[in-house]
């Protein structure tokens, strides 16, 4: 139904050569020293905490780098709940820009102090936010991260980012019990001489910044600690703009036991993990091979359709390093011996939706040259034959989907353009509906669409009135208008 278009990516080629070029350099504020992540966990169903985003002296491997920090550590502090409990963070921006904070994954209201993405916390202001978590909310790993339209990706990439554990019935098993458990945040930075983030030209903000530092938990290449024979946990989250990471990890198959939205129903053996930004899983190893160092590796990804990324890569004389590297992130070690421990088979009672939806939507990813304004990256909604209805560029006065408390939907989301678009919508998680008609049995709140692909997920509106966007997770695209407005009723 929808062709892709090259000759709209072409025209954005014509626009680096009017000098069209962002100022993304590091805004000039207070610098605060690095300090260890902080751990917080809720006591007696509620969970405090003060939380500052601020320009922080970051140690990379002995470099020096300013980058943004909440509580002047890379990732920020990890908060740690149960389903029911409450979260209050009384948050300070220390920055020289207005921000603000994004409970990525949590099914909870879009609404007052909670997860309102429409919220501006200015500098040198603070605000009290409170999140209450649903008793019955799945357990799983979610993150919080800045959400203030055209400063998310720069602010992301900077830095703001933070793990939200939800403990729970998965972390119960007796095999994910005993298993060494580890949280791996992936983040890629780029950095100057001075240890400064360099300004973005329009083109990488079209292509979507990367860095080529990557690291782990704020680490280059850290060790990670496993015990032989038994099982390692590894919860990783994809905490890049734009990067999205092909991983394995050496000699040794995982085991996926969650996705974005909590378990999955049955252990699944894969070899390799595609991760896209925002997307977040869980996967059990076994620690059964001779003792030695593991490698955990970033392999090859191609994001731009093959000819686009060379392209727009030779124009700027850009590193895609996504696209033609591999890269060791981190170590898995052995260290002790234990009794050995089988992988379980069952990880959740889990529940299709089968109910029938009572509205299918149709969108369009793609992105043009708009006079004046320079390249803008688009949400389209389509009727069935594929003429566009409504849906275009970002504006947070329109409203573009009202839906309805209790309604099942299919959205169907297409790509005509010439690169990945990962598909985020808040509040409400969903299942992806495969080529026969059947929901994959996990729930996921990010969607990767290739250009000329279409995707068709299935979603429940439920437990909270308010508006919430959908949006693309490469950020930049994001920024540059890849959003609509969605108001539950």
């Amino acid at each position: 139904m929808i062709k892709t278009n090259r000759r709209d990516f072409l025209k954005l080629g014509g626009l680096v050569g009017l000098g069209l070029l962002t100022a993304c350099g590091p805004s000039p504020s207070t610098v605060v020293e690095e300090k260890a992540s902080e751990v917080h966990k809720s006591k007696n169903g509620l969970l405090e905490l003060k939380l500052v985003a601020a320009l922080t002296n970051i140690n990379l491997n002995g470099k020096q780098a300013k980058l943004f920090s909440y509580n002047g550590s890379l990732p920020g502090p990890r908060l740690e709940v149960q389903a029911g409990d409450t979260i209050k963070i009384n948050f300070t921006n220390k920055l020289q820009q207005p921000t603000n904070l994004h409970f990525h994954g949590l099914h909870v209201s879009p609404s007052g102090n909670s997860d309102n993405v429409f919220l501006e916390v200015k500098p040198n202001e603070s605000f009290d936010y409170e999140i209450k978590i649903p008793k019955n909310h799945p357990s799983g790993t979610f993150w919080y991260h800045p959400h203030y339209h055209g400063k998310v990706a720069e602010q992301l990439f900077k830095g703001l980012s933070g793990l939200i554990i939800v403990r729970g019935a998965l972390d119960k098993i007796p095999e994910i019990a005993a298993a060494s458990e580890h949280f791996v945040v992936l983040k890629d930075i780029e950095l100057d001489a001075s240890g400064n983030v360099p300004r973005s030209s329009m083109m990488e903000l079209v292509r979507g910044r990367e860095g080529r530092l990557l690291t782990v938990n704020g680490q280059i290449n850290p060790k990670l600690s496993v015990v032989k024979n038994g099982l390692a946990r590894l919860r990783f989250l994809n905490a890049s703009s734009s990067r999205i990471y092909n991983l394995s990890i050496e000699n040794h198959p995982m085991h996926l036991i969650a996705t974005d939205g909590g378990a999955v129903a049955n252990s699944q053996e894969i070899q390799n993990l595609i991760l896209a930004p925002g997307e977040r899983a869980e996967v059990l190893i076994k620690a059964d091979k001779t003792s030695a160092e593991y490698k955990i590796i970033s392999s090859s990804y191609d994001r731009f359709n093959g000819m686009a990324g060379g392209m727009m890569g030779s124009m700027m004389g850009a590193n895609i390093s996504s696209q033609n590297s591999t890269t060791t992130l981190a170590r898995l070690v052995y260290e002790g011996s234990s009794q050995k421990l089988s992988i379980p088979n069952k990880i959740s009672d889990f529940k299709l939706l089968e109910q029938k939806p009572v509205n299918t939507r149709y969108f369009n990813l793609y992105h043009r040259g708009v006079m004046g304004r320079g390249p803008r990256f688009f949400i389209d909604i389509l009727d069935s034959s594929g003429k566009k209805i409504g849906g275009g560029l970002f504006d947070h006065k329109k409203v573009n989907v009202q839906a309805k408390l209790g309604d099942v939907e299919d959205w169907v989301i297409s790509n005509s353009g010439s690169m990945d678009h990962p598909f985020h919508i808040h509040v409400n998680s969903f299942q992806v509906i495969d080529s026969s008609g059947k929901p994959e049995p996990a729930w996921r709140d990010i969607v990767l669409v290739k250009p000329g692909q279409s995707k068709r997920i299935r979603m429940k509106f439920e437990d909270f009135t308010g508006k919430a966007v959908y949006h693309c997770h490469i950020l930049d695209h994001e920024d540059l208008g890849m959003m609509g407005v969605i108001e539950f009723a």
